[in-house]
């Protein structure tokens, strides 16, 4: 739970104005209270706000494509974290890492953050998200199998009258009523061309989805808190203003969106949070957004179809010709729109979907996400997939965002390199102190491996560990991280990079430092040349070093001075010139909340040293 020292350290990294809205917000939330606390209304009972009681949705709605033939009839969704949705699905309330429940309190007064006593609240937002009633609503328009609406029925019944608007976990996040929004919405578009559809269930959804964007609308993040969360935020507001045909909200949601574009991303195209993953999650509500708004016959700020395709292009540079990713920072998995029910490609599909709606194409149209068939018509799909291709063509350097992506001259081996910032605005909240840290594929298998993410809102200590430098594949002096974690998504005095050389071409050189233990300094360059990957560290400091690597193989064998890994058939094998060696079991986390066990190799010295390593494949 929030103590008075977060507190404290959480206003220290607020601006005044910032300060003066926040006390506004508490302002509009103690009319709330007034309004709601004492009564359990649904969202779905009456429109709130009677300016907007006559809204109706357009008969076009999302202007998707109903003649799909493509599609499969999927009843489950992904849950986060491995945990079965048949036995969750009406659980909405439960903790999932404890046998406890959230309590039906007050949104407003209700602490969500490190509850060990009753687990993660993001494992728990998935569920409430939705993505199931579009799914069902899709099934039933697809097969007209009747199970799935009835299905679709008992659940929104269900939900609604155990989920009072503004009690408990399902309200406590703005951004998580915007995703639900979205998915309402699409569940009432299939609907509306589905036979024997109750009227009932359709004016309830319409409610539903006018109280959450006006409330939505009075709440969006701002300040330190407008990442990721505000973009999915303002899509929601834009896709109900489309869906409606209400202007003020399209004008609101577009403006923000404009807005923040060049505050939230490089001029590379690398976005600020310095996770990929977010950078395509913020991309997937750009692009939703954008199709509404060419669908619609609406302008488009001239501002986003090129900053978009260098996201793209970042994107894509990131991807290897296995399809692996070289992903930094945290990773929750977040999406917008799944029309499928199970497990893909967020990159893909992302990558799809703007390959469909930008002049360049990123991946192949043949085999799409689902999303993208009922998005696109089948002409559309095709005429995308004639666009010429982006495909990366040797190694790149983002100055800008901080990350050098290398690529071997047969494509066999893949490798990111870490010299950016730590993460987006003054509490850089989904950064990972591994400045100067690399990551690194041989034929799509992961080598030297990056630790993940795990999970956000319970279990302190894992959070953090997740997020230590000593658990990143780059150098730790004196067992301290280069930045300073003040709480499970705010830090403090933050590492600075500075990228030194870039040279690329038939040999790869990159080199860069950070001043995260001024006045320690350490220094790294990486040369790719052939089937040899040099590292050297330059570490000046009497307090003692680490330098780590998490090592991803079946088979592990420690030599003096040198270690032999073998991973699916491929052969690895580093040595290095100095440094006492200890190879021990570490964990890292593939998807959120969970981990499995890997080894960790580390190499420690007592005082200032010049160390290389030489990784060589077979």
């Amino acid at each position: 739970m929030a103590d008075m020292g977060w507190l404290i350290r959480r206003l220290k990294a607020m601006s005044v104005p910032e300060i003066l809205w926040r006390l506004s917000q508490k302002g509009i939330q103690k009319q709330e209270e007034k309004l709601y606390k004492s009564k359990s209304i649904a969202v779905t009972e009456r429109v709130f706000n009677s300016k907007l009681s006559e809204l109706k949705p357009l008969n076009d709605l999302l202007y998707l494509n109903f003649d799909n033939l493509s599609f499969v009839v999927e009843r489950d969704i992904h849950l986060i974290g491995g945990y079965e949705y048949q036995q969750y699905k009406n659980k909405w309330s439960a903790g999932f890492q404890t046998d406890a429940d959230w309590p039906d309190t007050f949104s407003y007064s209700l602490e969500y953050k490190q509850r060990d006593d009753i687990g993660d609240a993001r494992t728990n937002w998935e569920l409430n998200r939705h993505f199931q009633f579009a799914l069902l609503a899709k099934n039933y328009y697809a097969s007209g199998d009747k199970t799935h609406l009835n299905e679709l029925e008992s659940l929104f019944d269900d939900w609604n009258q155990r989920n009072a608007f503004l009690h408990g976990i399902s309200w406590t996040s703005v951004m998580e009523v915007a995703i639900r929004v979205s998915n309402w919405c699409y569940a009432y578009s299939f609907l509306t061309r589905s036979k024997d559809v109750p009227k009932e269930l359709l004016k309830h959804l319409r409610v539903g989805i006018i109280n959450m964007t006006d409330y939505i609308a009075l709440h969006y993040s701002r300040y330190s808190s407008a990442n990721n969360h505000l973009i999915v935020e303002a899509y929601a507001i834009g896709q109900s203003g489309i869906f409606f045909d209400y202007e003020p909200w399209v004008e609101l949601a577009v403006s923000l969106l404009t807005r923040e574009l060049p505050l939230q991303n490089y001029c590379d195209g690398v976005n600020k949070e310095l996770s990929l993953h977010y950078q395509s999650f913020y991309m997937e509500a750009m692009g939703l957004m954008l199709r509404l708004l060419k669908k619609s016959g609406r302008s488009v700020p001239a501002t986003w179809e090129s900053m978009l395709n260098k996201m793209c292009h970042y994107v894509r540079d990131c991807m290897g010709d296995y399809g692996e990713m070289i992903e930094f920072g945290d990773n929750d998995e977040g999406k917008i729109l799944d029309l499928h029910g199970g497990e893909e490609n967020h990159y893909q599909y992302v990558l799809g979907l703007l390959s469909c709606l930008l002049d360049t194409r990123y991946v192949d149209l043949e085999e799409c996400s689902e999303n993208l068939k009922w998005l696109f018509t089948d002409e559309e799909r095709t005429t995308a997939n004639r666009k010429g291709e982006y495909k990366p063509r040797g190694s790149v350097t983002y100055k800008e965002g901080g990350n050098s992506i290398l690529r071997s001259k047969d494509n066999r081996v893949l490798i990111g390199i870490d010299h950016a910032a730590l993460g987006f605005g003054s509490i850089a909240a989904h950064g990972h102190s591994d400045a100067l840290s690399f990551q690194m594929y041989v034929d799509g298998e992961p080598i030297f491996i990056d630790p993940g993410t795990y999970i956000y809102h319970c279990d302190i200590e894992a959070r953090n560990a997740y997020r230590k430098t000593e658990n990143h594949n780059t150098v730790c002096i004196g067992n301290k991280d280069q930045s300073e974690m003040l709480g499970a998504f705010l830090w403090g005095k933050k590492a600075e990079c500075k990228l030194i050389k870039s040279e690329l071409g038939e040999v790869d050189v990159i080199e860069a430092e950070h001043d995260g233990y001024s006045p320690d300094k350490h220094k790294r360059s990486f040369r790719l040349c052939g089937n040899t990957f040099d590292i050297t560290d330059n570490v000046e400091t009497r307090k003692g070093w680490k330098s780590s690597f998490l090592i991803n193989a079946e088979l592990v064998e420690l030599k003096e001075n040198s270690i032999h890994l073998s991973c699916n058939g491929n052969v690895v094998i580093m040595t290095w010139t100095c440094g006492s060696a200890n190879l021990s079991d570490a964990y890292i986390s593939d998807t959120y909340g969970e981990r499995r066990g890997v080894k960790r190799l580390v190499l420690s010295g007592k005082e200032s040293t010049k160390t290389n390593y030489r990784i060589k494949w077979l």
